[in-house]
């Protein structure tokens, strides 16, 4: 990942609301969650949280599909994975032994009520 990618993607992240839906996509898997399901879980009105998701989208770090009505969200792992990756990219730097790979690798899958 490049410097500048990694900019857009922090920079998206770096906001309160942006950070809770991402986390909050992370957390249902890689079903994610649909529109109305994100407007429930943060009380966010539909134009702002439309908002925040397109900043999230135009980063990388969110996907979505149309299913019919529904608009089904997901976090982009493969994002999620290059920007760790370049965050620690040089943690192991002269320690051969130590272990580096990003916490991405558990996708957790969503708990039903």
């Amino acid at each position: 990942m490049k410097s500048k990618i990694a900019l857009e993607c922090l920079s998206a992240l770096a906001h309160e609301h942006r950070l809770n839906l991402f986390r909050l996509l992370v957390q249902a898997g890689d079903e994610g969650m649909a529109v109305g399901e994100l407007v429930e879980a943060t009380g966010l009105a539909g134009a702002t949280l439309t908002n925040h998701l397109n900043i999230l989208r135009r980063a990388g770090m969110v996907t979505d599909e149309r299913r019919g009505r529904v608009i089904q969200c997901r976090a982009d792992y493969t994002q999620m994975d290059a920007l760790l990756g370049f965050l620690t990219e040089n943690c192991c730097t002269g320690s051969p032994g130590k272990n580096c790979k990003p916490a991405s690798s558990c996708k957790p899958t969503r708990k039903t009520p």
